[in-house]
């Protein structure tokens, strides 16, 4: 599966400080039981990429939502 392929999959995500002082990312499905553990800088860059991905998927759905589509209204 890549990164630009739907999916049925369902997943919890969890993520929070652990006792380490690690940032702890849990995935947990079906058959899935996932900790992922990142030391606080590694949790910043992921949180930064995090947000430039949702910023760069915002702005290619508004430009999606504008091609070609007009309001409906009254006709005048």
């Amino acid at each position: 599966m890549g990164i630009n392929k739907e999916s049925d999959v369902a997943a919890n995500l969890q993520i929070g400080p652990t006792s380490m002082g690690m940032v702890r990312i849990y995935v947990e499905g079906d058959g899935v039981d996932l900790p992922l553990d990142f030391d606080p800088d590694e949790a910043m860059e992921i949180a930064e990429e995090l947000i430039a991905a949702a910023e760069a998927a915002r702005e290619m759905g508004e430009t999606k939502g504008s091609r070609g589509v007009k309001p409906k209204g009254p006709k005048r």
